[in-house]
């Protein structure tokens, strides 16, 4: 082996190639200064310039063309080809788009690379393009779908145009899928998603004013009761029909054409005439109830001061069984006939609307964003003819979803407003668009600015809703109701009566309930920092497994500041023997008062009011003495002899509920699975 120099070895290579290397081949080459312009026949500019590269003429050979002078010039050279570009596919028919989707979907659910996270976000992604490109074929790929993941065994009846299918559409069309409002919903309506959390909130410039400090002198109690009824969640089904299955196997039962599973045949349990526990309300309990009223509280000659009806009058229907008007009708005449004559304060629940649960952001404007008008001008015109509200507070109610304020001769200020706003599991799925906003609607602005003008005005406010801000944070979205919270900081004591806040009577849970709200996001919770409590009213309908009931408090003339509250119930179980006689019908009776329930080694004072103070006090009694804790829960289902038994863990999660003013902190903080009974 030997080695070369670079210049040897290239010698090397071009001699053993043939090539003689010796003095008569040149080392170096310098080629003309001028273009060869003879190379081309012509050129599109002057090739013996020295300030541009030249520009031949170039002809084709095969198609005898001539390339256009661009394909030669460097400063208009094309990016792309524009005289053949390669075709794209056919455009399809919409009902060729539903195909693909449809088949796009059943794809991704058969991944095995995605987990149900993914697979529901993206399916809900490819719903989106479809409802955009082809809206009217929204309501068939929900019935599609649902035939295809066996939802339900009445897709049709479901998720058709003239149901929810209408609805379906328009929130994939609206909202975010691949981001916060699709993991919400496939979250909250499918449990495939974790919730994602709650969304720090900006709170600058939200309030006009800071909170006074120090606060206004609390006003003086007058020793003067007023008498307040609160009704809740009647639920009037026409269709109850007596003697037919009340033990169903696909609720609502208590109907003709319902059946049990394991006795189709036959009747295994016959509707009794005044109700069951598995079944809304028949006239004969509505009437029962309203008779029984102005007797057990004492106000037949004189009436209540004013009333609350916190919303739900009409039967748990699919929904394409609902009826737009004739129920609202009904329930408030009666309600006006048997409660009367002062005024019924009332709110909208999630049954009183058609679609049911339905409301819509008003900033999306036109027919779409106005799609629920013919509601709010309906229930508000209901509202002042019965003479419950003035015209001004009605002229507002008919286009701001149904929702008022009204100062009372008294001097209180009732705000009422529709809760269906934040409703979440399978309910308003129009709270899942843009869901990421606090205040997605705009309500929660409108009932800041009341409070301010109520504070501005030294008055007292009480806010009534339908469903919950609290409790164990499954009913309502965790962004409004974390609003909801500050403003109750803000707001509370000195503003909202007796220390109670946002839709601080509510119904919707059909149980009787309470939930405390706390300063500071409930870092500490103490009397100290207790703030506000919301009553949750039982409901009149026995449904589920509950028995029948309503609630009067007695309240402070001046402070507006509840100092008792008592509740009335009907044993359900009690009336299949009232069938097949006429003497009596169902007795209604004193359950319990609240003062005399929680209170007793309570020290308090006669005539203090029941405020988030004593509330907060009951919940540590609740600690220690675990048979105050199992009362809760017996009156928690109104006495009900089908309540599920609660155990220590049920116990513990029960009080945590109980000091959870907003859906936000009871998700974080409170174990799962205990809010029924």
């Amino acid at each position: 082996m030997f080695a070369l120099s670079r210049p040897a070895f290239l010698c090397f290579i071009l001699a053993t190639a043939g090539v003689v290397v010796g003095e008569d081949v040149r080392s170096a080459y310098t080629a003309p200064g001028t273009f060869p312009t003879s190379v081309y026949e012509s050129y599109w500019n002057d090739p013996t310039a020295t300030s541009a590269q030249p520009q031949p003429v170039i002809s084709d050979p095969a198609t005898h063309s001539v390339f256009p002078e661009l394909l030669t010039d460097p400063a208009h050279f094309p990016k792309n080809d524009t005289i053949d570009p390669h075709p794209l596919p056919t455009a399809l028919q919409p009902s060729q788009l539903l195909q693909q989707a449809i088949g796009q979907i059943k794809s991704v659910a058969s991944n095995p690379v995605l987990d149900t996270c993914a697979k529901c976000q993206s399916s809900f992604t490819i719903a989106k393009m479809l409802v955009l490109a082809a809206p009217e074929q929204g309501p068939l790929l929900a019935e599609a779908i649902c035939v295809y993941f066996n939802y339900s065994s009445t897709c049709y009846n479901e998720y058709s145009k003239l149901a929810l299918g209408s609805v379906f559409t328009q929130v994939v069309a609206l909202g975010d899928m691949s981001g916060y409002d699709g993991q919400l919903i496939c979250a909250r309506l499918l449990s495939l998603c974790p919730v994602p959390p709650t969304v720090p909130l900006n709170m600058t410039g939200w309030f006009a004013k800071p909170k006074p400090n120090p606060l206004p002198p609390p006003k003086q109690p007058s020793g003067e009761r007023l008498k307040v009824l609160h009704v809740s969640d009647i639920h009037i089904d026409p269709r109850y029909a007596t003697g037919y299955e009340a033990n169903c196997t696909v609720y609502l039962c208590c109907r003709e054409n319902v059946w049990n599973a394991a006795s189709p045949d036959r009747v295994v349990l016959p509707a009794p005439r005044y109700g069951s526990y598995l079944c809304d309300t028949p006239m004969s309990l509505m009437l029962a109830a309203m008779q029984a009223i102005p007797v057990l509280t004492e106000t037949e000659g004189t009436g209540f001061n004013f009333s609350l009806f916190t919303g739900d009058l009409t039967a748990h229907d699919p929904d394409n069984q609902y009826s737009r008007y004739v129920f609202l009708v009904v329930v408030y005449g009666l309600l006006k006939k048997y409660v009367g004559p002062a005024p019924v304060y009332a709110t909208l629940g999630n049954h009183d609307t058609y679609m049911q649960h339905q409301m819509i952001p008003y900033y999306l404007g036109g027919p779409l964003g106005n799609q629920f008008n013919w509601l709010y001008e309906h229930v508000s015109s209901l509202w002042y003819h019965d003479g419950w509200l003035p015209m001004n507070s009605v002229e507002y109610a008919r286009t701001h979803y149904a929702a008022y304020s009204v100062k009372r001769p008294d001097g209180l200020r009732i705000i009422s407003l529709d809760t269906d706003m934040c409703m979440n599991s399978l309910l308003n799925y129009f709270s899942y668009v843009n869901a990421t906003a606090p205040d997605p609607f705009g309500i929660l602005r409108w009932v800041t600015d009341e409070l301010q003008l109520a504070e501005d005005a030294g008055e007292r406010a009480w806010i009534i809703g339908h469903v919950i801000s609290g409790w164990d944070g499954t009913q309502a979205q965790l962004n409004p109701t974390n609003l909801c919270r500050c403003l109750v900081d803000r707001y509370s004591p000195h503003v909202i009566a007796s220390k109670y806040f946002v839709d601080i009577f509510y119904g919707h849970n059909h149980e009787d309930q309470f939930s405390v709200f706390y300063a500071n996001n409930a870092s500490v919770m103490n009397t100290e920092t207790a703030l506000a409590v919301s009553w949750i009213s039982p409901s009149l309908t026995p449904l589920t497994n509950l028995n029948s009931g309503f609630r009067m408090y007695e309240v402070d003339s001046a402070t507006f500041e509840v100092l008792d509250a008592y509740t009335w119930i009907s044993r359900v179980d009690e009336f299949p023997s009232l069938d097949n006689q006429t003497d009596v019908g169902p007795t209604y009776f004193l359950e319990y008062s609240a003062r005399e329930a929680y209170g007793g080694n309570i020290t308090w004072g006669t005539n203090d009011p029941l405020n988030a103070t004593w509330w907060h006090l009951v919940t540590e009694e609740m600690e220690t003495n675990t048979t105050l804790g199992q009362t809760f829960r017996k009156y928690q289902s109104k006495s009900s002899v089908k309540a599920i038994p609660c155990n220590e863990t049920c116990l513990t999660a029960s009080i945590c509920y109980m000091r959870s003013g907003s859906a936000s902190l009871a998700y974080e903080n409170c174990p799962r699975g205990y809010g029924s009974t």
